[in-house]
């Protein structure tokens, strides 16, 4: 009884501290990582996780560029 409060106790802290800019891409990459691992052996969490870090990265670098093209476009400044 304990080992599923403490496991939702922990998941709450744990989304309560992260910041929504940080789930940018995450939740996608999660979703598409957890299926692909699901039918490649049963590893679904482990693809969850790496699909999660793989879309905070595609997103961080989308982000990068959307940044530098606004700059040379003259938009980024005030």
């Amino acid at each position: 009884m304990k080992s599923p409060l403490l496991a939702v106790a922990a998941a709450l802290l744990v989304l309560g501290a992260t910041s929504t800019a940080n789930a940018k891409g995450c939740i996608k990459g999660a979703v598409v990582g957890g299926v692909a691992g699901h039918y490649a052996g049963h590893h679904g969490v482990l693809g969850a996780a790496a699909g999660c870090l793989y879309g905070r990265h595609h997103a961080k670098e989308q982000e990068r560029q959307r940044q530098q093209q606004s700059q040379v476009n003259g938009q980024g400044k005030l």
